[in-house]
């Protein structure tokens, strides 16, 4: 099946289209309806009468934007019209809700007179927050947006201007520093003379590329002043005193091509004609001005963007509008104006020289990405540029006047970090709370990596480092370790850490003695220990057990026992506790702990009671969250009176007499301990009415089928496995553990460390 039949089939297969909409508030009561509507409905639209904005406050109007178009230029379709444009805009909708969780109403308007535009526009402002023109051919897009920012007092933006425009800057600017040319100097041609291009150009002369030092090119030729052909003002700004009448002409000696118009109008022989170390932005689509293996063939030294997602630096637009909107609808801006332009493409150039998350090297087939001339500008799917953009947008938008609401930057950055997961949000949390630890302690948290030589590892090392989290310990040969550190590029942030070879290691006597006289009943002898050892995972426990180490995290390239094993044996379980695994699942409205996921297969009545409490004191230490603990089961509260409910049964017994002071009830079954209409109307004795966030398993299988399955299949986010029971600090990964999984367990690990430091 073709691309082109595989689209056809993705429209039309089910709901038809690509957009809905959804309610957002409930409507199963009839008192329900008497607030969404009448007469509940008629105080919110007095409201609004007497302060419109107010509208801001009771309607969805402040993150709705209305994304137009008359038809007249499709893509690289040409005036196809408004009604074929509308698998575009609906597009176009999706990518909005997709990466900044803006709601879009597209709307395709039979209007080829910009006028028309305009009005229509000017009649749709009550409605929107913000208009997207999109699809609008030049130059009556220039006049209907410039017209559009005078008339209306919400942020219009004609993406196909200023979209590739925000883009490519943020790419160019980043060419320039890699090939060390400074941007008052370089000879830039640009070509096509339409919308695009002309907007790359103002947004270039911005950035401080000298008017005289820019050549424009459409489609018969350089815009030279006298030209009378094909001239509309627009171009005229562009028009230069000059002989040269050619693209071809104009290259010569050029330090970067900007194109933004169609295909194979530019040779092998014009990009050899290039000043040296080009930077050449093919950007035509679907196909580009030249393809990037012919510029390689004559030009080695070329950095080279296009509009394409098969080539290396894909300039796509939707690094930008999502996240610019966003700004500017969260602080009611009148406008986007040319500061807030400016500051996304900052933001972007900024954000690529960052280390690129493992989800991203996901997203495209496992490939790694470094700043370079191969990776100038982020990956669409980096969902960072949200927490980028967004506020820099934001903020310019204040500073600049055309903000009507201002907000704290702080509390807003934080409020957009949970675009970026569940989980970011519930670990700021245990993140902010290790900062404060090691502020209490004076001095950092140190966690042993037993897989030192891991690339994971290596990445989440840095990153623990960045963000003060704790100071991490390497393990493993220095020489592949500080060989791996300079490959992944993380010399300067992982300057001067420790690294430890644990087989020629001064400690290594030390630490067999002391493992010896642990095991020396259970069939260790001093020569096994000392082999033992020299095994990253037992040195490591072992510098744990001695204080070297505030905690150990391993597993991400073993098994689970294999990690567990060695940890066990040297640091051991505290006494009168049973050993746990349990996850934190993260949904969107809420968090639950589920225990115990990893250990123990058939845990007795006492077992159950002990996972329970340590369970119950973790949440309340490590998130401050009230623990409401779900004892589960297959029964409702004697229900079923089967021996496999009777360990859970007892458990809540023993919970009730041990630790009255638990929210603790039981047994039940899973949608009575979380949905609170199921416990009112059956249950109403029960201390935990449908509100749980600690769901005990009554034993291995339920436990690690239910955390995989609503993992998997439920949209939710999970982070674990927490090990509890231990007598210090240890985490075991899952095998096969992300960077980010790896960062947030460092995290919890960290903490845990300083409240048994307390203890």
């Amino acid at each position: 099946m073709s691309i082109y039949e595989e689209s056809l089939e993705y429209h039309s297969r089910g709901r038809k289209g690509k957009i809905e909409v959804v309610p957002t508030k409930s409507v199963l009561t009839q008192k329900d309806l008497s607030l969404a509507y009448s007469p509940g409905v008629a105080e919110p639209c007095m409201r609004i009468a007497a302060n419109p904005d107010l509208a801001y406050e009771y309607t969805t109007k402040g993150n709705l934007v209305a994304v137009l178009s008359n038809g007249t230029a499709v893509l690289g379709l040409g005036n196809i019209g408004a009604l074929a444009s509308k698998p575009v805009m609906e597009g176009k909708g999706i990518l909005f809700k997709k990466f900044a969780d803006i709601d879009v109403f597209d709307i395709e308007i039979n209007a080829p007179n910009p006028d028309d535009v305009i009005r229509a526009c000017e009649m749709l402002e009550p409605t929107f927050g913000g208009i997207n023109l999109e699809d609008i051919k030049a130059p009556e897009c220039f006049y209907i947006e410039e017209e559009l920012k005078k008339k209306l007092k919400i942020p219009v933006f004609h993406d196909d201007q200023h979209g590739t425009a925000v883009i490519s800057s943020a790419a160019f600017l980043n060419a320039l520093e890699l090939v060390n040319k400074k941007i008052d100097q370089v000879k830039v041609v640009f070509s096509g003379g339409g919308a695009a291009a002309i907007a790359c150009a103002n947004l270039y002369l911005n950035l401080g590329v000298k008017r005289e030092n820019i050549i424009m090119c459409d489609s018969k030729g350089v815009i030279f002043k006298g030209r009378t052909d094909g001239m509309n003002p627009y171009k005229e700004r562009y028009a230069v005193d000059t002989k040269k009448r050619t693209l071809a002409e104009a290259l010569n000696g050029a330090d970067a091509f900007v194109g933004v118009s169609a295909k194979g109008v530019v040779s092998k022989e014009m990009v050899a004609s290039m000043a040296k170390d080009p930077i050449i932005f093919a950007m035509a689509n679907p196909e580009p001005e030249i393809n990037p293996e012919d510029i390689l063939e004559v030009r080695s030294d070329a950095i080279i963007a296009t509009g394409r997602s098969d080539y290396p630096n894909q300039v796509n637009n939707v690094l930008g509008f999502p996240f610019i909107f966003r700004g500017a609808l969260d602080t009611m801006s009148t406008a986007i104006n040319e500061e807030m332009k400016m500051a996304a493409v900052k933001a972007l150039a900024q954000l690529a020289k960052e280390d690129v998350p493992e989800y991203v090297s996901r997203a495209y087939g496992g490939q790694q990405f470094k700043f370079g001339r191969e990776y100038l500008i982020p990956k669409p799917f980096d969902r960072r540029a949200l927490i980028y953009v967004a506020p820099a947008v934001a903020q310019a938008a204040m500073d600049s006047g055309v903000a009507r609401k201002q907000i704290d930057m702080k509390q807003y950055k934080e409020k957009l970090e949970g675009f970026l997961g569940f989980a970011y949000t519930a670990m700021r949390f245990v993140k902010k709370q290790v900062r404060k630890a090691e502020r209490d302690m004076g001095r950092k948290i140190t966690l042993v990596f037993p897989e030192g030589e891991h690339a994971k590892i290596l990445h989440a090392a840095k990153i623990i480092r960045d963000e003060n989290i704790a100071e991490p310990i390497l393990l493993g040969n220095p020489d592949k370790i500080k060989a791996e550190i300079e490959r992944l590029g993380l010399g300067t942030a992982l300057d001067g850490v420790q690294i430890i070879r644990p087989s020629m290691s001064e400690m290594i006597d030390r630490f067999a003695q002391k493992f010896y006289e642990k095991r020396q009943r259970k069939g260790i002898t001093f020569a096994n220990a000392q082999v033992l050892m020299k095994q990253s995972t037992y040195f490591a426990a072992m510098m744990v057990e001695e204080g070297l180490a505030d905690g150990t995290i391993g597993g991400a390239a073993q098994s689970y026992p294999d990690t567990l094993k060695p940890a066990l044996q040297v640091i051991g379980t505290q006494k009168g506790s049973t050993l746990a695994g349990i996850y934190m699942i993260v949904t969107k409205k809420k968090t639950y702990w589920f225990a115990d996921t990893t250990i123990n297969v058939e845990p007795n009545a006492e077992e159950l009671a002990q996972i329970a409490v340590a369970t119950a004191q973790f949440v309340k230490t490590s998130t401050g969250v009230d623990p409401k603990v779900a004892m589960l089961s297959f029964s409702n509260f004697g229900s079923n009176d089967h021996p496999a409910t009777q360990p859970v049964r007892d458990a809540v017994k023993i919970l009730r007499e041990k630790h009255p002071e638990l929210v603790v009830d039981g047994e039940m079954q899973a949608d009575t301990a979380i949905i609170p209409e199921i416990s009112a109307e059956s249950f109403p004795f029960s201390q935990v009415p449908g509100d749980a966030n600690v769901l005990i398993f009554p034993n291995l299988h339920a436990a690690n089928i239910a955390y995989k399955l609503v993992w998997r299949m439920g949209g939710v986010e999970a982070i674990g496995p927490v090990l509890l029971g231990m007598n210090k600090p240890v985490c075991v990964l899952q095998r096969g553990s992300d960077v980010s999984d790896i960062v947030n367990m460092a995290s919890i690990t960290a903490f845990e460390a300083y409240n048994k430091g307390k203890k």
